[in-house]
């Protein structure tokens, strides 16, 4: 197959964006394709910490679009499972270390030798983000049912169609119907209405999404969960299997949140 290079991206930090490559790069891997998820936060790198990498790190990004080392020597294999590497961002530098052409460089050196490219974008709209999305054939934008997380995930999406990304779905993540039902979450028909794009995938708030990312060891290696299950959902979604996207059924967000986000529509 050729490479699919997807961006993962979230207009506001903090919303699981990097939880989520770890989860989607473990779970494609784990059905056969060759995977590499690219860390393109530079001089702010948590993608290793969640895949539990971090102690095998010798070379980064940046070392190879600088030439100091190969490609290759910077990749790191997960042991646990086959065809699953990690290229790490660099944690001394800014953002501004790595060029768009310098970008584009890396995407070519990647495409062709694996199946899946997978970036975790820098939240936000400056130059970090837009390099991370500038080769990506397709977009995932992460977003959770609140107001803030949805209007700053509406900006970016309304950037990633000016620059031609066709392809572009959205994660609801850390959704809770309990609070849906009293009125205090936005529901995912509001989210997707606002939004204007198709939903691949809802990830429940679950516990052992913290406790996985803690111990570096990401809930699709192995780990049974409902946040597990969605991500195993998506990742069958993004390879073309008719998988139903069960919506979660409550109050459909009509309270005082709804009101509060048609107001706030950009």
């Amino acid at each position: 197959m050729d490479t699919r290079i997807i961006v993962v991206t979230s207009g506001k930090g903090g919303v699981g964006k990097t939880t989520v490559t770890a989860n989607l790069s473990a779970c494609l891997a784990k059905q056969g394709y060759s995977v590499v998820a690219v860390d393109a936060d530079i001089g702010l790198r948590n993608l290793d910490v969640v895949m539990g990498l971090e102690n095998r790190i010798v070379y980064n990004l940046v070392d190879v679009v600088e030439n100091a080392c190969k490609l290759q020597q910077a990749l790191v294999r997960d042991k646990r499972v086959d065809n699953l590497y990690l290229l790490p961002a660099a944690q001394t530098r800014t953002k501004d270390a790595v060029t768009p052409d310098q970008m584009r460089f890396l995407c070519d050196s990647l495409r062709g030798s694996f199946d899946f490219v997978l970036i975790d974008s820098p939240a936000g709209i400056e130059s970090g983000f837009r390099n991370a999305a500038l080769c990506a054939d397709e977009a995932l934008v992460v977003a959770t049912p609140e107001v803030s997380s949805v209007r700053d995930a509406d900006r970016i999406i309304g950037l990633l169609e000016a620059d031609g990304k066709n392809t572009i779905n959205l994660i609801v993540n850390r959704f809770r119907q309990k609070m849906v039902d009293k009125g205090n979450m936005l529901d995912v028909n509001d989210v997707s209405e606002v939004l204007a794009v198709k939903i691949i995938g809802v990830v429940p708030e679950d516990d052992s999404v913290v406790i996985s990312s803690n111990k570096g060891e990401p809930l699709s290696l192995g780990l049974q969960s409902p946040a597990a299950k969605a991500f195993k959902d998506i990742t069958d979604r993004l390879l073309g299997k008719d998988v139903p996207l069960s919506l979660p059924q409550g109050e459909q967000g009509r309270g005082f949140l709804a009101g509060l986000m048609r107001m706030l529509r950009l």
